[in-house]
């Protein structure tokens, strides 16, 4: 029987055990000092990383915790799993709510709750994709950033003990809308540090995500659907389990403004042509490999009748946003390697003009109310912001691909 999480260990990320176990384990003391007895709150908590944050917290006995997803039944499987698994701990008082962090219903049971201990949002628009037009780049920045500056504004109220948003790679020198939103999300979350401790982390892909590439391997297989992948694209990649780990150390061991990432080396990236060769390989097929799309679709068909001999269309990325190599720092960026034994930790960020911020916010909120909106025009926006911002424009989205 196919496991998962087998393969994710032995052919993705290359290791049988977590990469934090350690700092988990040496700061276990300090980690339950933090979260036991805690009233926590998750934000996006039905998501792949929030889901795996949610069952680290839990390891430490909260004592209340408070789930909130647009995804309904996202929420249900969240549950369904947290009581099935032998051994998890969930507190008497937990709930979830299927509604959007920016509605007027959220602040309703926000304010009735008078806040929280902990505050943890996983909630964004996380793929290169959601910038394909002016309505998803809209999306995008509303979600990432307009209704993010909504929910800080709420949380001065109630100051949490610890607020955690997760952050990604792409923020580092970013060539799309989505890298550079999360890169002034810092910035933004940064701009309350004087009003409760902020933290955030930037790390590498999460292996077999929802939504993600490889998680579409197994979708297409399913269905007998031929593989389709950039082979010309190496990714840092770490397990579900390490990305919930990840972020609950930023969350509750990180110092205020800081920025966490793993510790990997080059040699520990690997290509998503490489997952798919071998996903294929593990359930007994060899990859057939096409040049085109109407070729692939045409030899699928022989699956049907039993062919082991899978069609796979690899190619070179050509769309909009893709940038070519990760990064998790700058140049110029103050890093310290040495507190944590598989974590990198940026530190001594200044605390960036809330002023500066609240006009920005509002030039794209008022941009946005007009029809004079464009893509050019936000790319414009976010590089008087970011000057280091270079738009890498294709022409071409992810959704023409298979």
């Amino acid at each position: 029987m196919f496991n998962l999480n087998d393969f994710i260990n032995k052919y993705v990320i290359k290791r049988d055990r977590s990469m934090f176990l350690e700092d988990i384990r040496s700061n276990r003391d300090k980690l339950t000092e933090k979260i036991r007895g805690k009233r926590v709150l998750v934000i996006g908590g039905s998501g792949s990383i929030g889901s795996s944050f949610i069952k680290e917290v839990l390891a430490f006995r909260p004592s209340s915790l408070t789930v909130v997803d647009i995804n309904e039944n996202g929420l249900t499987e969240l549950t369904r799993d947290l009581r099935s698994t032998p051994g998890m701990y969930v507190p008497s008082e937990y709930i979830t709510y299927p509604m959007d962090y920016s509605s007027p219903v959220f602040e309703k049971m926000f304010r009735s709750r008078g806040g929280f201990d902990i505050v943890a949002n996983f909630s964004a628009h996380k793929h290169v994709r959601s910038e394909k037009d002016i309505y998803s780049v809209e999306a995008l920045i509303k979600n990432n950033l307009i209704n993010a500056a909504g929910l800080l504004k709420l949380l001065s109220e109630y100051p949490p003990e610890e607020y955690f948003c997760v952050s990604t790679d792409k923020a580092a020198n970013p060539v799309n809308i989505m890298g550079a939103s999360k890169r002034i999300m810092e910035d933004l979350i940064f701009s309350y540090s004087d009003r409760f401790p902020v933290k955030t982390a930037r790390f590498a892909n999460v292996a077999f995500s929802n939504g993600s590439l490889p998680a579409g391997f197994i979708e297409r297989m399913n269905k007998l659907q031929p593989l389709s992948a950039p082979n010309d694209v190496k990714r840092y990649f770490v397990s579900p389990e390490e990305s919930g780990q990840i972020c609950m150390l930023a969350c509750m061991l990180g110092e205020n403004r800081e920025i966490f990432f793993p510790k990997l080396s080059e040699a520990q990236m690997t290509g998503f042509d490489k997952i798919a060769e071998d996903l294929l390989k593990v359930n007994g097929y060899e990859p057939l490999y096409l040049s085109t799309d109407e070729e692939a679709l045409e030899r699928s068909k022989d699956l049907w009748d039993g062919s082991r001999k899978y069609p796979v269309r690899f190619d070179v990325s050509d769309t909009s946003g893709e940038k070519p190599y990760e990064e998790f720092f700058i140049e110029g960026e103050e890093t310290d390697t040495e507190r944590f034994k598989s974590l990198g930790v940026i530190r001594g960020k200044p605390v960036p003009d809330k002023e500066k911020l609240g006009k920005l916010i509002k030039e794209l909120k008022d941009i946005f109310d007009t029809d004079a909106v464009t893509k050019e025009r936000i790319v414009g926006i976010l590089s008087a912001y970011l000057p280091d911002f270079k738009h890498i424009e294709t022409g071409r989205s992810l959704d023409s691909k298979m």
